[in-house]
């Protein structure tokens, strides 16, 4: 009876186990390094290795935004030359949803749309 209580208590033991590791997400260093950041390093003229140390990051991690930002610029490239191939201007980036702040008209935009109507009535 022993015996058969602590294969079922290692059963569901390793079973928990399993289910909490297949649920973990590996963490990306891409999604912590600002790449627009090291760009404009490489950009100015600086080697990898000096980026990486101004950066506090690894060099491999500067090798990947260059990668990205090679493919990033092909696939732009792509994009136009199908373009101007079609006669159709490149899609548009997606834009960021409005902040809360655009989204309502401040009083001070609205008073000049209501401003032509005020001077027209007479008074």
């Amino acid at each position: 009876m022993m015996k058969k209580f602590a294969l079922v208590a290692a059963a569901a033991m390793l079973t928990t186990t399993v289910g909490f590791a297949a649920g973990a997400r590996p963490a990306y260093a891409a999604a912590k390094v600002d790449c627009d950041a090291v760009m404009n390093e490489v950009n100015s003229g600086k080697h990898a290795k000096e980026v990486a140390t101004d950066l506090n990051i690894s060099t491999s991690s500067v090798y990947r935004c260059k990668r990205h930002a090679k493919a990033a610029a092909k696939a732009a490239n792509k994009t136009s030359l199908q373009a101007m191939k079609t006669g159709k201007e490149p899609p548009m980036a997606p834009m960021a949803a409005p902040s809360s702040a655009m989204a309502a008209p401040s009083p001070a935009m609205a008073a000049p749309a209501m401003a032509p109507a005020a001077a027209a009535s007479p008074k």
